[in-house]
């Protein structure tokens, strides 16, 4: 996990225990440090506009920014109202229906979803490795548990096509408790179990857990390898061993684009473009979740948020960094949910399925 205090965080006090609790509807006082948790993908486009948040008010507390992955972040978040929990969530996915309800059992429901951009989930491999392209039904048959209902054996990308390379089978990738796991089971290995059995598209819509048995389990057996929430350290286990795969999001792709490649998938290489125009097969949205009713205890809360949308555009300071811009109708009703503190409707989470979608 890494964690971000946008200063000298020995020196910031955070003021909870001492002050009473505004967020929580007690009165004159709250904590004055914004506190961020959540994807290792957002991470880095949260930190800039903490950085442009400090430097427009030098008095500011810094803001503290934990990469604890979606879906801890999450948990985090939905824990409570007040001082003690944070402000908001980076998600790498949108939020579930299952982890709204948590955020509502705990007095924390009242939500605004702020889709911040576009990112892309790409397989990348040193440039000292054999170029390889693939498909989601041969990532499928690489990395689920239980291909067609059967135990996985294969071992080298040559067991599943001749083409490739009789290298070992070994990706380096996300937790199950990241949002970037999430995504690309659903746009990657999901899509290729739907290829392999076309039969098992209906058991996606009338019963779920049983469909996520059956095609979004990966293989614990070797071949894909947890390496934690930090996407960094994936690059640079990338370096140490040229055959490997790593997944991670676009945007650390383009940060070592000296050092690593894309993969192609159904013979489209993850690009900028691609991903913005939906031809990449995981691209995907990118979100922050923030509590109203600390907009009103915070200091700065309100001016953090609105920072997002003043850099989101084509051109602007987070798309220099990476993030791809959404569409402009889908820029245009977030930028509509920060100036008018709109809350987010539980009725629009999907039940049946948290598959991320490119627009909106």
């Amino acid at each position: 996990m890494r964690r971000l205090v946008l200063a000298l965080a020995a020196m910031v006090p955070v003021a909870l225990g001492a002050c009473v609790d505004q967020a929580a509807g007690g009165g004159a006082g709250a904590r004055d440090q914004i506190r961020v948790v959540g994807s290792s993908t957002v991470y880095p486009f949260t930190t800039l506009v903490a950085e442009q948040y400090l430097a427009a008010d030098p008095n500011a507390r810094p803001p503290v920014i934990e990469s604890t992955g979606t879906g801890a972040g999450i948990r985090l978040f939905c824990a409570g109202v007040g001082a003690s929990y944070p402000d908001l969530v980076d998600a790498s996915r949108r939020i579930k229906p299952a982890e709204y309800a948590d955020c509502a059992r705990h007095g924390a429901g009242d939500l605004m979803e702020v889709q911040i951009g576009l990112d892309g989930i790409a397989l990348a491999q040193s440039r000292r490795g054999p170029a390889m392209r693939l498909s989601p039904l041969l990532l499928f048959r690489a990395l689920a548990a239980a291909p067609g209902g059967q135990p996985n054996r294969s071992r080298t990308w040559r067991d599943l096509d001749p083409a490739l390379p009789a290298t070992p089978i070994r990706v380096y990738g996300p937790p199950a408790t990241s949002g970037t796991r999430d995504a690309f089971a659903e746009l990657i290995l999901a899509r290729g179990c739907e290829t392999l059995q076309p039969e098992l598209a209906t058991l996606r819509e009338h019963d779920r857990p049983a469909f996520d048995a059956r095609c979004l389990r990966v293989r614990d057996d070797g071949p894909y390898i947890d390496a934690g929430e930090n996407d960094n350290l994936i690059v640079q286990k990338l370096g140490a061993n040229p055959d490997a795969l790593g997944i991670f999001g676009y945007s650390y792709l383009e940060e070592n684009s000296d050092a690593i490649r894309g993969v192609v998938i159904s013979g489209v290489e993850p690009s900028y473009r691609a991903i913005a125009d939906g031809r990449y097969p995981s691209a995907r949205p990118l979100y922050v979740y923030v509590k109203r009713s600390h907009l009103r205890a915070v200091p700065g809360l309100r001016r953090f948020l609105a920072l997002y949308a003043a850099n989101w555009s084509p051109g602007g300071a987070l798309s220099r960094r990476g993030l791809i811009p959404s569409p402009a109708d889908v820029r245009v009703r977030a930028a509509d949910t920060i100036a008018h503190d709109r809350a987010l409707d539980p009725s629009a989470l999907d039940p049946v399925s948290s598959e991320p979608r490119v627009t909106g």
